[in-house]
């Protein structure tokens, strides 16, 4: 009887499959253009993961409307357009330059540069001080 209780067990396990969806492309072009937006649209729910590669249910919607909107011809900037206008810039890996942009990149670079700037003039007042920390004990010296 146990070995019965086994044998279901093990038969069941075997009904257990994962599920890959697998799309059909009229064309080598469209099947390309789907791989490389694939790769560019970000997962909304997933933090730095493409669609691609990401699992989450809305992913595969992405993937799906992706697919159909490739299926009906539309261009890559009309797909690109399309998540953008649906999904926010975030979507997109590759944001557009705008002023929001310019200082997430330059702002940095900038604390970056300033913060060097203070660490030399500290450095070099602090050198100061010690010559002229130098030159009073000489002074002193003098004097006694």
């Amino acid at each position: 009887m146990k070995y019965l209780i086994y044998l279901g067990i093990l038969l069941c396990t075997f009904a257990v499959t994962a599920v890959e969806e697998i799309y059909q492309f009229d064309n080598p072009q469209q099947q390309a253009l789907f791989a490389e937006l694939s790769h560019q649209l970000r997962c909304p729910k997933c933090q730095n993961q493409n669609i691609a590669d990401s699992n989450a249910l809305v992913a595969l919607d992405l993937k799906r409307k992706v697919y159909q909107l490739v299926q009906q011809g539309q261009s890559k900037q009309q797909i690109v357009d399309y998540m953008k206008e649906r999904y926010g810039e975030f979507v997109y890996y590759q944001p557009p330059v705008t002023p929001a942009t310019l200082v997430l990149w330059v702002l940095p670079a900038l604390l970056v540069v300033v913060g060097f700037g203070f660490l030399l003039r500290r450095r070099k007042t602090t050198d100061i001080n010690q010559d002229s920390i130098a030159q009073a004990d000489k002074l002193l010296e003098k004097e006694q």
